[in-house]
This record gives C-alpha cells, sequence and structure tokens, in this order.
C-alpha cells in the first residue's frame, strides 16, 4: 500500500475516532431499524450498543495506526456477549448478519463523506476507497464468522442443557407429576412457594420473535413488580412466562407496560395463584384463553383473566356458544358494525346498572345518544334486556371478546 494512501487512511479514521459518539448513534438506530429486537429493551439496547463501540473503536484504531502491516484482528468482548444474548433470548442467527451488514454500511457512509472532502476525485480516491472498503469488508467478516460461530455453540449448550432442564421440569409441573417444589425451583432458578401469575404472549401477525416476546415478558414483569420472569418458548410465535411474586400483582400496570413492547405482540394474563399447584392452574387458565383470543383481530393487547373468566368458561365450545348468542340476541347478533354499536351501548349500560350517565361518560357519547341505542337494541331484542338479564349480559360479552367468532354473518 503506498505511504500517501496509507496515511490518508489513518486521517480519516482518526477524524471518525474523535465522532465516534455519533457514528454509534447512527449504527445503533440503523441496526434496530432492520432488526427491531435488539432495541426491544434497554438490556439488550445496551449491549448492541456497547458491541457496535467496541468493533467502530477496534477498527478505527487500527487504521489510525497507519501501519501497513496491520495488525491482528481480533473479537472485542462486547461482539461476544451481545451474540450470546441474542442466542439466550431465542432471537434467530439471520439478525447477527443484518445488524453487522447496516452498521457496516453507516461506517462505510461516514467514511466516504470525510474522504470526499479531503480527497479530489482521481485516481488517489479511487484508491483510498479500495483499500479501505477491502479493509472494513475483511473485517467486518471475520468478527461474524467468529460471532456466528460461538452463537453456535451457545445455542447447542442452551439447547441440550439449561433449556432442556427447565423444559422437562415445567411440563413435570404442568402434567401434574409429583414433583417436589424445593428441587423444582433450584432447577427451574424461579421459587414455586410464591405468587403466581401465568402469561402466554404471541405475535399477531406472526412475525415476531422469541427475543421480542421474552423483553415483552420482561417489561410485564416489571410492572407487576415481579422479579425476572421464568420463560419458556412455546413455538415461533408464542412464549409461556410466569411471574413470581410475594403478593397479588398489580395486574392493571400491564396495559401500559405492553405499549413499550413491539405492536403484535398480546398476551393473556392468568389468574394470581398461590404454590405450585397455582402454577399449574394460573397457565391452564392464561392457556385456555390464548386458544380463544389467538387469530382474532383486534382488542385489547393484554386480556386479564378476571375479566375473560365468564368468556372462557362459556366457550368451551365455540359452536354453542356461537347458538347461544344467536338464539339470545337475535338481529343483534349480526356481524355489522351498526349491531356492535349497539351491543358495546347496551353492555355499557346494563354494567353501569342502567344509569345513562355514567354509561355516556364511559362510551365517550351523550347520554341521549345513549339511550337511543338502548332502545333500538331494545327493539332488536323483543323485550327489555333486564328480562332475561343473565343470559343477555352473557350472550353480550361472548360477542365482545370473540367477535365473529360467535357472530352471524349477513
Amino acid at each position: 500500500m503506498a505511504p500517501e494512501v496509507l496515511s490518508l487512511v489513518g486521517d480519516v479514521a482518526e477524524l471518525m475516532l474523535r465522532e465516534i459518539d455519533q457514528l454509534v448513534a447512527e449504527m445503533d438506530a440503523a441496526e434496530v431499524a432492520v432488526a427491531p429486537m435488539l432495541g426491544a429493551d434497554a438490556a439488550i439496547a445496551a449491549e448492541m450498543s456497547a458491541s457496535n463501540r467496541a468493533n467502530a473503536a477496534r477498527l478505527l484504531t487500527t487504521l489510525a495506526r497507519r501501519d501497513a502491516g496491520g495488525a491482528p484482528i481480533d473479537v472485542p468482548p462486547e461482539a461476544l456477549d451481545i451474540v450470546r444474548t441474542v442466542v439466550r433470548r431465542g432471537i434467530d442467527l439471520e439478525v447477527i448478519y443484518q445488524a453487522y451488514r447496516r452498521g457496516q454500511n453507516v461506517a462505510w457512509q461516514r467514511f466516504l463523506a470525510h474522504a470526499g472532502r479531503m480527497v479530489p476525485p482521481g485516481p488517489q480516491f479511487v484508491t483510498l476507497l479500495e483499500v479501505t472498503s477491502q479493509l472494513m469488508f475483511d473485517y467486518v467478516d471475520h468478527v461474524v464468522s467468529r460471532v456466528i460461530a460461538d452463537a453456535q455453540r451457545e445455542r447447542e449448550e442452551v439447547l441440550g442443557g439449561a433449556l432442556a432442564r427447565r423444559a422437562e421440569t415445567v411440563h413435570l409441573i404442568l402434567d401434574g407429576a409429583p414433583v417436589d417444589h424445593r428441587r423444582a425451583s433450584e432447577r427451574l432458578g424461579y421459587q414455586l412457594a410464591r405468587h403466581h401469575t401465568a402469561l402466554v404472549l404471541w405475535a399477531e401477525p406472526a412475525s415476531g420473535t422469541q427475543g421480542a416476546l421474552e423483553s415483552a415478558a420482561t417489561l410485564l414483569a416489571q410492572a407487576a413488580g415481579a422479579r425476572t420472569p421464568l420463560t419458556l418458548p412455546a413455538g415461533t410465535s408464542t412464549l409461556w412466562a410466569w411471574l413470581g411474586t410475594g403478593s397479588e400483582p398489580a395486574l392493571d400496570a400491564l396495559r401500559e407496560a405492553i405499549t413499550k413492547a413491539q405492536p403484535n405482540i398480546r398476551v393473556a394474563v392468568g389468574p394470581v395463584r398461590v404454590g405450585i399447584d397455582g402454577f399449574r392452574r394460573s397457565h391452564d387458565a392464561a392457556l385456555a384463553m390464548h386458544r380463544l383470543l389467538s387469530g382474532q383481530r383486534g382488542g385489547d393487547r393484554v386480556a386479564l383473566y378476571r375479566e375473560f373468566e365468564v368468556t372462557t368458561l362459556a366457550a368451551r365450545d365455540l359452536d354453542r356458544a356461537a347458538e347461544f348468542v344467536a338464539t339470545t340476541l337475535g338481529p343483534l347478533a349480526a356481524d355489522t358494525l351498526g349491531a356492535a354499536r349497539l351491543r358495546q351501548t347496551l353492555r355499557v349500560f346494563l354494567e353501569e346498572a342502567e344509569n345513562a350517565p355514567r354509561a355516556a361518560a364511559r362510551l365517550h357519547t351523550h347520554r341521549n345518544t345513549v339511550l337511543q341505542r338502548v332502545t333500538r337494541a331494545t327493539e332488536l331484542l323483543g323485550h327489555r334486556p333486564g328480562a332475561r338479564r343473565l343470559p343477555v349480559e352473557l350472550a353480550l360479552e361472548l360477542a365482545h371478546h370473540l367477535g365473529p367468532r360467535v357472530l352471524a354473518r349477513e
């Protein structure tokens, strides 16, 4: 390499080192844009940023030495840390390739901008770009091959070790096998002699990763005042989780917490139960809710068991539930926007003990509008709602939570 080109490479590298904070911020943003799970929570985002900084500093420092022989390429420990976390979160290793290439593009564009200001167009500029691009590609290719190899070893260890033991222990508990709770707690790293709230998290549409689901579970645990959740992958887009607490957790806070997760993630929250039996019972309830809600568009992102208990019990047979809704609500069971508006108004009106002003406040509408809709709903029912209050309220709940699954299409 010509000394003058080597000197120019070093000059640009020194400029980029002085701007490393901005460079790393750009790399972080570009990588999260292509792989949102890398920014899903503060912990993994911090590890990603530390890896970007370490790699950029290692490469640029090497270039700034202006050593024609170069320096041995090694892999920063921060780069190995993030890839191990990626594996433990269950994130596809393809994310590593995408992130490195996107980060490399950001660094290369910044190098081009500096070089363009320092060197006029011509043969020397072309040589400078050729030399630097080769050095940069060699470095990134080497690091990627190393971290992927490390990730594959980590994945084999996880799949063949701790994760396998965790899955075996969880399934023994869920199957009702005789399990010593102290030994099971040790194997899981999770205390079973506590209050348990089971979660089933899933991505809908099914484009989320286990890493994004794990991050969402951690956010929910923090909101509920729990420690790190116990998690178990249940498919490519589904995660089982348990929150262990010393008392009743703050479940109302979960709705706010889920807004910080990827927008396609939903969660069914089981009831709070105590001990190893409660671990199983809470999960069974969350699983039943997931079966009902999975594949259904719309609805709340957080489904709490206390709000779904009656619906879950009444909808074990969906065909019979649909028949019940149709015979109870009549024309009001139509799967149309007009009927949906009437059902919603009547449901809230009955929940508010037929108090129109309170129902109007909940529905963000006028009292007279509520009364008009209730009158129209009553006409479609063919009788006053109070005449068959229990079946009408149950049918309205089923229609509200399950939508098209129990409604009549016109």
